[in-house]
């Protein structure tokens, strides 16, 4: 009879002698997925001294807490550095065992107080079943594109320089450690967590861009259209941007090749299965298709969505309006705008699950009319057409060979070509007068749908506008974020650096938003902002209390625009410590405040 197998056995740790060091490791078994042999790997979990004191690894630090509770120790190993983790301290007054430092630190403590006030730090906490390393390690990196330079082969340095939260070694095989052992549930968590943070109806963006990769074995990346136009391929980034909080709630990497209309199905599915309820999704006309439309109103989403005025339903209430002088007479004005709008009940149905039919809820169009805009428009019209025609007649001139259809397609587009396919030769061209009458026919004119909302017009075009606020969150992840690239080479990995870049600009788009709201004349930038704090210092020595170097200048202002309390006995302000106890006569009736000129 074979002896039973212990359950235990693949979470038992013991020594693996390798090149003259000690590992603790495990030796768990795998069947191979092509021979279907079983097979066993080793698993380094840290080192050992020569007195079997156990000193944990990467593998380990950055370990879930579930992974590492199932790991069984032998008994007569040291354990006590396992105590130095801020996850595994016991209550009470920390021990003061640092060396003697002195460290660049206003920065670091703006942005700290910054993840403490958007509650990302909390919920990082909970996702990560209170790992305070992980945690630490994870806004480390977040941090470092804010405040260090260059990319995170220059971390191990900055953080020579910088109190940072996380005070071990981030070098890059440790880094790379910490984001494969990120995972799509931890991603999931995370947007549950701030979909609960989200008041009733908030206003959210949804937009997309294009990130070139470095990575070849990245399945995602395809050749797609880039507008920085490069030799790349590229991933396609959709962002849920909540317009009232100011800060990105959801994010999800798509192929390169994949349209904007055809991913909101999955962004819908997304924010459903996180825990986000009551969302108004604000789209651009990139979003707006018959399938996006029906996937509104079967699943009762509120939204307000572009829409181009060359669509049918559209077209036929411009000509509705027949010949105009300055402006439709059936448009009202609205004068703040200076903008004439009308406002248009739409029905549609669409058949459910089981036969049922769904009707729209408050399916309406709103179309404006801009004079000033159309007078532009007809400029532009008659330059493009000039251009155009040209340029066609240089090629059948010079006998130049024709780009590909779909090139001509876009840039002669008032244009029908006559041209020969096999040697790409232009034989005529002539104007397509439809074309033209129907661009000045429409030139003015714009529109978006709204569907599940009690928005009038102008109600809905003010709520539209704000979505140009998501811009500054992709100018900031291509710009100070340095993120313009997918730098990760391998799938592996690349969950972890997506969170720890949505962490980033989550604490960078709140900063932002204060800065323009209250900082706007002193700092133009929320770079010069971090430049202004930084220069603060955090002072250790061994066996003593740390100290922080005192707030002079902006370095108050800045505090004052964010509400954040400066740290005790770093303010301008201070209150004398001489009593009166023990003194003779009347005692004082208020302290003695000194405060330092400015």
């Amino acid at each position: 009879m074979a002896r039973p197998i212990d359950p235990k056995a693949q979470y038992r740790v013991s020594i693996h002698n390798i090149g003259g060091y000690r590992y603790a490791s495990t030796q768990p078994s795998y069947r191979d997925p092509e021979t279907g042999k079983l097979k066993h790997k080793r698993i380094h979990w840290g080192t050992l001294d020569d007195n079997n004191k156990f000193i944990p690894g990467s593998k380990y630090i950055f370990a879930p807490t579930e992974e590492r509770s199932k790991l069984v120790f032998p008994e007569d190993w040291d354990m006590s550095e396992l105590e130095k983790l801020s996850g595994g301290r016991k209550p009470g007054r920390p021990t003061i065992e640092s060396q003697d430092e002195n460290r660049l630190y206003g920065d670091i403590w703006l942005m700290e107080r910054v993840a403490d006030a958007t509650g990302i730090r909390d919920d990082l906490m909970k996702t990560f079943d209170g790992d305070r390393e992980t945690v630490d390690a994870v806004l480390t990196l977040a941090y470092f594109p804010m405040s260090g330079k260059g990319t995170y082969d220059h971390l191990t340095a900055w953080t020579r320089i910088t109190k940072a939260p996380y005070g071990g070694d981030l070098s890059s095989p440790n880094i790379t450690a910490l984001t494969q052992s990120i995972t799509e549930r931890n991603r999931m968590d995370l947007f549950r967590l701030r979909a609960k943070r989200l008041g009733k109806d908030e206003l959210c963006a949804v937009d997309s861009t294009s990130r070139s990769a470095w990575g070849g074995s990245l399945p995602d990346i395809r050749f797609g259209k880039s507008k920085d136009r490069l030799p790349l391929p590229q991933t396609v980034e959709v962002v849920v941007y909540t317009l009232n909080g100011h800060m990105p709630v959801y994010y999800r990497t798509f192929p390169g090749n994949i349209p904007d209309s055809r991913s909101l199905e999955t962004v819908l599915a997304d924010l459903k299965n996180a825990g986000f309820k009551d969302l108004i999704l604000i789209t651009d006309r990139g979003y707006e298709s018959v399938r996006n439309l029906e996937a509104y109103i079967d699943k009762g989403q509120p939204m307000v969505m572009g829409t181009k005025v060359g669509q049918s339903h559209v077209r036929k209430e411009i000509d509705g309006f027949g010949s105009f002088g300055h402006h439709p007479e059936a448009m009202e004005i609205d004068p703040a705008e200076r903008v004439y709008y009308k406002q248009y009940e739409l029905e549609y149905q669409v058949e459910g699950k089981r036969e049922n039919v769904k009707k729209a809820d408050k399916l309406r169009l709103n179309l404006y009319f801009d004079p000033v805009r159309r007078g532009q428009e007809l400029i532009d019209l008659d330059v493009a057409l000039k251009e155009q025609r040209e340029s066609l007649e240089g090629i059948l001139r010079d006998g130049a060979p024709l780009d590909d259809d779909s090139t001509l397609k876009r840039i002669y587009r008032f244009y029908d070509l006559v041209y020969d396919e096999g040697a790409r030769k232009l034989q005529s061209f002539s104007l397509n007068e439809k074309k033209v009458q129907r661009a000045r026919r429409e030139s003015g004119f714009f529109a978006n749908t709204t569907h599940g909302v009690d928005f009038d017009a102008m109600t809905a075009q003010s709520h539209y506008k704000l979505r140009d606020e998501q811009e500054k969150y992709f100018a900031m992840m291509k710009g100070i974020m340095g993120a313009d690239r997918q730098r990760n080479w391998s799938e592996f990995g690349k969950e972890g650096r997506l969170l720890i870049l949505f962490v980033a600009q989550i604490i960078g788009c709140y900063m932002t938003y204060i800065r323009k709201a209250k900082l706007d004349r002193e700092f133009h930038s929320l770079q010069s902002v971090l430049d202004e704090m930084r220069p603060i210092r955090y002072i250790e020595h061994p066996n003593t209390k740390a100290t922080i170097t005192p707030f002079v200048g902006n370095q108050i202002k800045i505090c004052e625009a964010f509400g954040f309390d400066i740290p005790e006995g770093c303010a301008p302000e201070y209150v004398a410590r001489k009593t009166t106890k023990g003194m003779r006569g009347r005692p004082r009736k208020n302290k003695l405040v000194v405060r330092e000129e400015d």
